[in-house]
């Protein structure tokens, strides 16, 4: 087992959090890897003592998934820390928790994907479920049910609210404005940790070559930005015929398709209202006509026919009524584990 503590300077998450990583070999042969980190904000808002793992990929032999998430429950133990949580790569902005259902649908963009026999080798190891992260997909070409159409309707004679697309040409203050919503939207979450400004700053710049203003819509209510939702191209299916390899010619094909992707799938991975604006009949009306005017453009700009929502707290019951009252079925779940080490 090979070890390694982590620092990297060009990820803001390290400024408020340090991590661990080890492989794992056999002979000469790679067989796994694993990470583990203390997150100061984790603890803040987790509780004190709450380490997290992730990073997680081994062969089918439940001696090396032993080996490694000892080695991770060892490091966080000597830190101080009592339970474990994961996983998390790195954190709950990444990619959280393990498939654990829908196997055989294809990753969308930014979505972690997993071999089925993880399962039993996190079980076997004595971890157990803390929290499903649900996804839920639907058809979107033909348009949605009666009801949320009824709302749709209703919402746009609505002088109070106004919807208006993201301007890419304020990419930083847009970005600054949406994570501000989300902050404020998610702060009572299970699992929440705040995004500092330099990790705001960081997602911004990352995401920028992938937003589209038509894709990315805010809600204001009396002129004031309350809510938004974000929906990007899955650009997976993009790179699928690159086989992971940008050179000599694959990045010239990526930009290419980037101008303008044309894909089968949407995915949805951040939609939120402020508190002040999360109960009432108006937060519904935002919510399904940004949902609305999104799906028209996703079908019109980008030939889109599925869109996919999530990762949703399996607990969180506004977002499940959204997507019971738009007929969407539960597509995959994501399981995060814990167990005790002190």
């Amino acid at each position: 087992m090979h070890g390694l503590i982590g620092g990297a300077k060009t990820n803001p998450w390290f400024l408020h959090a340090r991590a661990a990583f080890w492989l794992a070999y056999r002979g000469r042969k790679m067989v796994g890897r694993i990470s583990a980190q203390i997150d100061e904000l984790v603890l803040e808002n987790m509780g004190p003592g709450t380490g997290q793992w992730g990073m997680f990929e081994c062969i089918d032999d439940q001696a090396v998934a032993d080996a490694l998430l000892q080695v991770a429950t060892d490091w966080l133990r000597s830190e101080g820390m009592t339970r474990m949580l994961g996983p998390f790569s790195l954190s709950i902005w990444d990619e959280p928790g393990l498939l654990v259902k829908g196997h055989h649908i294809p990753p969308t963009i930014m979505m972690g994907h997993h071999h089925a026999y993880y399962e039993r080798l996190v079980e076997a190891a004595g971890h157990e479920k803390a929290k499903d992260l649900y996804t839920y997909e639907l058809p979107i070409a033909a348009g949605f049910p009666e009801t949320p159409d009824r709302m749709v309707a209703m919402a746009e004679k609505n002088a109070r609210l106004k919807v208006r697309k993201v301007d890419k040409a304020r990419f930083d203050e847009e970005a600054a404005l949406i994570l501000d919503i989300l902050n404020d939207a998610w702060a009572d979450n299970w699992g929440f940790t705040p995004l500092t400004e330099a990790e705001i700053a960081y997602v911004g710049k990352k995401l920028k070559p992938i937003v589209y203003e038509d894709l990315i819509r805010i809600a204001e209510v009396d002129g004031e930005p309350v809510a938004f939702m974000m929906t990007l191209p899955d650009i997976n299916e993009l790179t699928a015929d690159l086989h992971g390899k940008l050179f000599p010619f694959g990045w010239a094909k990526l930009l290419w398709r980037l101008r303008r992707p044309q894909v089968q799938r949407m995915r949805v991975p951040l939609m939120g209202v402020r508190q002040t604006h999360q109960s009432g009949r108006l937060a519904t009306f935002m919510a399904f006509l940004m949902i609305e005017l999104i799906r028209r453009d996703s079908v019109k700009n980008y030939s889109a026919t599925v869109g996919e929502f999530g990762w949703v707290l399996e607990d969180n019951k506004g977002m499940t009524a959204i997507a019971d009252a738009l007929e969407s079925p539960l597509s995959k779940t994501y399981r995060i584990y814990e167990k005790p080490i002190g």
